[in-house]
């Protein structure tokens, strides 16, 4: 089928300045019928030396691009090269050294306007709170720690003293007096220990503070368990043999005496008779007199009714204490009276 279309006419691209100063002059001409054979002859030659313009006749079809063409006959599955543009100098003149050198556009390179800025991601956002916080607040604690340890607002002005039976609580404040004016954060157990090392009775010792400015010391005293004679005077004891006070009336403390004492007996007999009363409890030693030993396992107890307890040696003392202490509980029968309490073989008991 044929086209309806009419074809339409445009002059061709000007090859130079002077061909367009031509073509010009020469559309002028033909348009006032002064030469109309020049515009005619397309093929004749100017006589300035320009090429004559060229009438193209096309259909309306729109040019396609130069660089689609060349995508267009280039092999399926090639990759065409990106050109890129080179310098511009001005036309008619080459760069020499001197001259500032022309500007080069990189479109592979985006200017500062063209650079998009994304906001920071929310978890990395929270996690460099989160340790900026922390920081702070490990400094801030440091700096309290370092305050409280080294501040005089928290120095020791009192000591406030517990658990003492042997020993006045003023004696015991005599021997902490050094630790008046230290901060409370620097007193320790260890220390407090060896300031009150002199005191004997002492057998340990816990601290605690009470800020501002007080500190609370509690005693552990040792338990005297026997009287040891020596000379008039009688000595407290407790089970490792060391002495804590002394007394001129031995009725005035309800403790037995220790036959020969420590001195005379021997170190050993002493330990294993000490070790016997220390075991028993308050209410059955308060009713010895007195004790003795003949060998480590040949202890005896005498009550203050004049019964006689057969402990044996040492062991199992726990047990033989608390089958004494039941034997002793026991309503006394006057048609038979007991004399004798046997508890060196604590499972199986005997009196008479």
């Amino acid at each position: 089928m044929a086209s309806t279309r009419r074809p339409t006419y445009r002059p061709a691209k000007p090859a130079s300045r002077d061909g367009a100063a031509g073509d010009a002059g020469a559309g002028r001409d033909a348009g006032a019928g002064r030469d109309t054979g020049a515009a005619r002859g397309a093929g004749a030659a100017r006589p300035d030396g320009g090429k004559p313009a060229v009438i193209t006749a096309s259909k309306g079809v729109p040019e396609v691009n130069a660089q689609e063409k060349t995508q267009a006959s280039m092999p399926k599955g090639s990759t065409p090269k990106a050109s890129t543009p080179k310098a511009s100098t001005p036309k008619g003149k080459a760069w020499k050294p001197g001259m500032q050198k022309p500007e080069t556009t990189r479109p592979d390179k985006p200017g500062p306007d063209n650079v998009l800025a994304f906001p920071e991601p929310r978890g990395r956002r929270i996690r460099r709170n989160l340790i900026v916080a922390a920081c702070v607040t490990a400094a801030l604690v440091a700096g309290l720690i370092v305050a409280a340890v080294y501040s005089p607002v928290l120095a020791v002005h009192s000591v406030s003293v517990s658990g003492t039976k042997l020993l006045k609580p003023a004696q015991v404040q005599a021997a902490l007096k050094p630790l008046l004016g230290t901060p409370l954060p620097q007193v320790s157990d260890d220390e407090v220990t060896s300031l009150l090392k002199p005191l004997v009775q002492i057998k340990s010792v816990t601290t605690q503070a009470h800020p501002p400015s007080v500190l609370v010391v509690q005693v552990q005293e040792r338990v005297p368990v026997a009287l040891v004679k020596r000379g008039n005077e009688y000595m407290l004891v407790d089970v490792d043999g060391v002495r804590l006070s002394t007394t001129a009336d031995p009725t005035s403390v309800k403790l037995p005496v220790i036959d020969g004492g420590a001195g005379t007996v021997g170190k050993d007999l002493f330990q294993a008779t000490a070790e016997v009363l220390g075991a028993l409890p308050a209410n059955v030693l308060a009713k010895l007199s007195n004790a003795s030993a003949k060998s480590v396992d040949a202890v005896e107890l005498k009550l203050l009714d004049g019964q006689t307890v057969i402990w044996g040696n040492a062991g199992e003392k726990e047990l033989k204490a608390r089958v004494l202490e039941a034997l002793l509980k026991v309503p006394a029968d006057p048609a038979n009276p007991v004399n004798t309490y046997d508890v060196s073989v604590p499972r199986h008991p005997v009196t008479r």
